[in-house]
């Protein structure tokens, strides 16, 4: 937090190119342009969307083999390799 505010008191008081307050601030050459821009680490902003799962067609499908596993024995209820066994078995495309 503090390194931001060094860089911006480099860039927009001392008259500093972005390049030349990052420098100036660290110890190895580095843009400053960002640490100018934001007044705080910004923090991780995703590019694009992130991508739906692959289980999601299926997801209908587990949710009622779960809801009908409720009213079975602990024993005999599905796990996730059995899960995966039967959509395996029962879709024409292969999974994974």
């Amino acid at each position: 937090m503090e390194l931001y505010g060094r860089v911006r008191h480099a860039v927009r008081i001392e008259g500093l190119s972005h390049r030349g307050g990052g420098a100036a601030v660290r110890d190895r050459p580095a843009d400053g342009r960002q640490d100018d821009m934001f007044s705080v680490p910004p923090g991780y902003r995703r590019s694009k969307p992130p991508a739906r799962p692959k289980l999601d067609p299926f997801i209908g499908i587990i949710d009622r083999m779960l809801e009908e596993d409720k009213n079975r024995p602990a024993k005999q209820r599905h796990t996730s390799k059995r899960i995966f066994e039967r959509l395996r078995t029962s879709t024409a495309t292969p999974v994974g």
